[in-house]
């Protein structure tokens, strides 16, 4: 019989690694024979079930094949390893998919990579009770998402505790099972396990709102803590030696209600959960001068009422602003140069006798405008020649 895949998803330091090897090490007390396998890259998932040592990654094991040219000589013993927990016959197996070398590949890519060594050498058909994936909750990535997208598990549970990031976490593992149960995927979750319980009952209103029962609250316990960070396991500690026998004794024979479906929440509804809310809208945008760390000062226009200015010079400066969208900052009527006009973009415009060839020199200045160069100033007192600079 094929063996029973249970993938375990949670938020990065949410103690999900050392819950999954609290949960196999007790199954293996039990006499079950249990796989777990580790699914993140950076591959500390068995630790605690061998004393503290890090296991050949199988993308390791691979690559150094591989370097050598004997890649199909590799074998499940250079990929899977075991340990006897008791020295009494309690006998765990341990593997770490594992993934590239921290900035330089794709972890999920690697996830998947590693899936399919496993199931070339025949994963499906080992004498195995269980198969336990111990996997990161960044399932954005389709790669972490393996076991759903490809109904490997047959059942999913969450970590998570009562921080708003892991019950995020947890929000977007179920939006990925929904999704893919609606193209037909097999993958449940059965519930959540609330992990470092502070009583503050945050998790309880998430769970209860997406329609995900909770089938373990682990309490706060230094000791605990103390015990994961020697990479040893919990059961010199009584009760929760109690509590991972009772846990797995539900999940073994199946003692939960396990959902017929579970609703991710909107970003609103989830917010909701911790008593906040979006604002309406979006932000403020954000300038080219906000971000170079200028600071700008709105120009403001002259005033097109006031008696210093003729009739023809306000009709060059109303036509600049309606035609080009530009806003005069400052005009003067000079006797050699006529009319000289700047705007807002710092341009200072000569253009003479307003009354000759207007059309023509608005003309011109709207083409230097659109073409891209840069100038400051623009002489079109002759049309046949104007000059730029």
């Amino acid at each position: 019989m094929a063996p029973r895949m249970i993938a375990i998803y949670g938020k990065g330091g949410i103690g999900k690694s050392f819950f999954t090897a609290n949960l196999s090490g007790k199954m293996a007390l039990k006499g079950l024979r249990v796989l777990q396998l580790g699914c993140d890259p950076k591959h500390d998932s068995c630790n605690a079930l061998f004393d503290g040592r890090s296991l050949p990654t199988i993308g390791d094991q691979w690559r150094l094949m591989k370097d050598s040219g004997r890649e199909k000589d590799l074998d499940v013993g250079q990929l899977i390893y075991r340990t006897d927990l008791t020295g009494c016959g309690n006998v765990i197996f341990g593997a770490e998919l594992g993934g590239p070398e921290v900035g330089r590949g794709c972890g999920g890519r690697g996830i998947s990579f590693g899936f399919g060594l496993l199931e070339e050498r025949g994963m499906a058909s080992w004498a195995l009770d269980y198969i336990v994936m111990d996997f990161l909750g960044d399932v954005v990535c389709g790669g972490f998402a393996t076991p759903i997208a490809k109904s490997l598990a047959e059942e999913i549970i969450i970590i998570a505790s009562h921080d708003r990031m892991s019950l995020y976490a947890a929000n977007n593992i179920a939006r990925a099972v929904s999704y893919f149960a609606s193209m037909g995927g097999k993958t449940r979750v059965i519930g959540m396990v609330l992990n470092r319980d502070d009583g503050s009952g945050v998790a309880e209103r998430f769970a209860e709102r997406v329609g995900m029962p909770i089938l373990l609250k682990v309490p706060f316990s230094p000791a605990a803590r103390s015990l994961s960070d020697r990479c040893k396991l919990l059961f010199e500690l009584p009760d929760m030696d109690a509590l991972f026998d009772q846990f797995v004794n539900k999940i073994h024979y199946r003692d939960y209600v396990a959902p017929d479906k579970v609703t991710p929440l909107e970003y609103g509804d989830f917010l909701e959960i911790f008593g906040a809310a979006e604002p309406a809208g979006l932000p403020t945008s954000a300038t080219q001068d906000d971000l170079k760390g200028q600071v700008t000062v709105a120009a403001r226009s002259i005033d097109m009422n006031s008696p210093e200015y003729s009739d023809d010079a306000k009709l060059i400066a109303r036509r600049i602003m309606t035609e080009m969208g530009l806003t005069v900052t400052h005009m003067v009527e000079e006797v050699d140069r006529g009319v000289v006009v700047t705007s807002d973009c710092g341009w200072e415009t000569i253009f003479g006798n307003p009354r000759e060839e207007l059309d023509a020199k608005i003309a011109i200045l709207s083409a230097l405008s659109h073409s891209g160069e840069s100038f400051r100033l623009a002489d079109l007192r002759h049309t046949a020649a104007p000059f730029y600079e």
